[in-house]
């Protein structure tokens, strides 16, 4: 695929989503009997919507490309980041965030520095993060292990970690911190089968007692515009019912991410059979396939504005705007027409103007039967908890106090 500011610092900033996460230095990891939870805050930067839209394309079209079992993509729309530490002692680095690759490398801005702790492995490591308007996306350099600091916490010995001496990925991030499925990871890492990742590793050395990873966010426009990762489990503090899951989906290539099946209504008008997608930190808007989403902006009379490239809608429309209703598993998860738009106070960050209404759907640029019809990215899990069980190969949602929230 996120750190707190006041709403009027946001605006100021330039639409990219930022999420940062302090974490402090411990020297030896310690077994926790509960899940361990990072705290996280929101940043909005300026960066136009039109490319977050854009981005958030390519990064599909990457994956359904499907040219390498290696190939995960990063979307420039919504960053999230934590300051993870390295070595012992350790030097923080800013990653990024992201559920949907499972890579762990330093090195895009600030230089590794070597400890006690640094093993040099002699395997080189190369992700391919997919394309851009600037060309491709990518990481490259040696593999070494080291210790890996989230929290006091949260301290993993013998990770591996790739040290970049050649990438395409800047964005004021110095890397990424993987959290999706291990087998992203296959082809990535020479002499390597497959790489163990941060969650795994804190699983296989006792620090969780599950391998399960707990994701919340706040929308951006609310008082509280925070968020957490809990390793380990889910915080039940930030839900306001049961966790219902559903197992990862059987097609690919949403199944060798964090994919799920589900199918979509506006309304009582069904606009997406059940079919295969994914759910992603790493992507900002909510995907749908061309022909539902031709299907949902007919239903809600929208246009395209050309300038910031989300659909707009009037006043009026807005007030007749059904809901959207995700039907995952046995259970049914409604998107209130308030959770569809670009928060309004938000408007003339992302080149939008103050007054207009914008959507959070978006076309994801193929026809339905793609094998990922869809990426619920972050204005679906702003208002609901995502849970992903790596050792039941299953996803989970449950409702929060923002599920239902008028603040966009």
């Amino acid at each position: 695929m996120v750190p707190s500011r006041s709403l009027s610092s946001l605006l100021a900033l330039p639409a990219l989503a930022f999420l940062s996460l302090s974490a402090s230095a411990s020297p030896h990891p310690r077994s926790v009997s509960s899940p361990a939870t990072l705290k996280l805050a929101v940043r909005i930067n300026s960066y136009g919507i039109k490319n977050i839209a854009a981005a958030d394309r390519a990064r599909i079209q990457a994956r359904q490309a499907g040219d390498s079992s290696s190939i995960t993509v990063t979307s420039t729309g919504a960053i999230y980041t934590a300051d993870i530490g390295v070595g012992s002692p350790a030097t923080y680095y800013t990653l990024s965030v992201d559920t949907g690759s499972s890579n762990t490398w330093i090195g895009a801005n600030k230089a590794y520095e070597k400890t006690g702790t640094s093993q040099d492995t002699g395997n080189t490591f190369y992700v391919a993060y997919g394309y851009e308007s600037g060309g491709k996306k990518y990481a490259s350099g040696e593999e070494y292990i080291d210790t890996v600091t989230l929290n006091s916490d949260l301290v993993i010995d013998n990770q591996s970690i790739g040290v970049a001496s050649s990438t395409s990925i800047g964005d004021g991030v110095d890397g990424l911190l993987g959290v999706g499925p291990v087998g992203l990871t296959r082809g990535t890492v020479s002499n390597t089968d497959e790489v163990a990742t941060v969650t795994q590793n804190l699983y296989t050395q006792g620090t969780i007692s599950s391998e399960v990873l707990g994701v919340f966010f706040a929308p951006a426009s609310s008082d509280d515009s925070g968020g957490e990762l809990t390793f380990g489990g889910y915080d039940a503090s930030k839900i306001t019912g049961d966790v219902s899951y559903v197992p990862i989906t059987s097609t690919s290539p949403a199944s060798t991410y964090w994919g799920i099946d589900q199918s979509i209504s506006y309304g009582d008008t069904p606009i997406l059979d059940q079919t295969a997608g994914i759910v992603d930190t790493g992507t900002t808007l909510i995907l749908i396939a061309t022909d539902a989403f031709n299907k949902y902006q007919s239903a809600t009379g929208a246009t395209l504005n050309e300038d910031v490239g989300l659909l707009q809608i009037s006043s009026d429309q807005y007030d007749q705007l059904s809901s959207l209703y995700f039907t995952i598993g046995e259970v049914t998860y409604e998107l209130t027409p308030n959770a569809q738009i670009w928060p309004r106070s938000l408007n003339t960050a992302v080149g939008g103007d103050a007054n207009s209404i914008y959507l959070v759907i978006a076309d994801n640029g193929s026809p339905s039967g793609s094998g990922e019809d869809f990426t619920n990215g972050y204005c679906f899990l702003q208002r609901f908890y995502s849970v992903y069980d790596t050792t039941n190969s299953r996803v989970g949602f449950a409702t929060t106090q923002y599920t239902d929230a008028t603040t966009n």
